[in-house]
């Protein structure tokens, strides 16, 4: 264990559940059977999109990436501005579910920076990997340096690559999780831009309204929990809203350390969530 590889103190018992309207069996098995076949047939096309140009292809990926979120029974809201950027760009965001990366996509196509262990996943491991992630191996320091230069490299080519900093998800039930330094060096490195993006999932009253400080805890994927029950504890769980706050971008050159990025990033990130304090992240 290292200061690379954080653990989180959220546990599947104490934090993944659901106390709200709940989907009957049949309907739940209808959306994830199609949900599957959605993501799996993203996959099989992710060549014939890269002959698309790049404002098709966000197009395509956006929409593609909302019918995912959608099927599996999420509504996506996206607030903020999409398209502020020039040159490379480094997304930071809280992480507490596998959904924030449609999620993050629908907002924002992205490359994603994720952990060696995804290439194995069923489903999202081919996903990931026909997305182009970057991959890094967590459980070694010595492969920092490397996949911090690589994650430099990507941004210098003008892409923009999503990271949690966290290095780990959380549900909210714990004490806050801290924004790692390493991503933001790379940043640094590249001369990119930083762009700190709120996530949160909440369930809708009997109204349809959102409910105020009801988060949703059906959603979290945290511990051991198998990904096999994390999808059919989402399908199962009526009325969720996935939202994501586009914040305004960090120059990355202004901060002068990857340090004091990774705070203000992390502020950003935190500030205007109701109750919480300035270092916490999560809703």
């Amino acid at each position: 264990m290292n200061a690379w590889f954080p653990v989180s103190p959220c546990t599947p018992q104490a934090c993944a559940g659901h106390h709200g309207a709940v989907r009957p069996v049949l309907p739940a098995v209808a959306r994830l059977v199609a949900g599957c076949l959605l993501a799996m047939g993203g996959a099989a096309c992710t060549p014939l999109a890269a002959a698309l140009t790049q404002r098709a292809r966000d197009r395509l990926v956006r929409r593609w990436s909302r019918g995912v979120l959608n099927t599996f029974g999420v509504r996506a809201r996206v607030t903020g501005d999409p398209d502020a950027r020039g040159g490379g760009e480094l997304v930071v965001a809280n992480h507490i579910s596998w959904l924030d990366v449609p999620l993050l996509a629908a907002a924002l196509p992205s490359r994603m920076l994720g952990k060696s262990e995804i290439r194995q996943w069923p489903l999202l491991g081919t996903l990931a990997a026909r997305g182009g992630t970057l991959f890094i191996d967590r459980e070694s320091l010595r492969a920092l340096p490397a996949s911090v230069g690589a994650l430099a490299d990507a941004l210098r080519t003008g892409d923009r690559v999503v990271a949690f900093p966290e290095g780990s998800t959380r549900c909210g039930g714990g004490p806050s999780g801290t924004f790692r330094n390493a991503v933001f060096q790379a940043a640094l490195d590249a001369g990119a831009t930083v762009r700190p993006a709120r996530i949160s999932y909440h369930l809708a009253g009997a109204d349809g309204r959102d409910r105020a400080r009801s988060p949703a805890r059906a959603v979290a994927f945290v511990g051991d929990d198998p990904f096999h029950t994390s999808l059919w504890r989402v399908v199962r769980a009526a009325g969720m809203t996935a939202e994501v706050t586009l914040l305004p971008p960090l120059r990355a050159d202004e901060a002068g350390d990857r340090r004091t990025l990774a705070r203000l990033a992390q502020t950003a990130v935190a500030s205007d969530t109701a109750n919480l304090p300035a270092v916490s992240v999560h809703h």
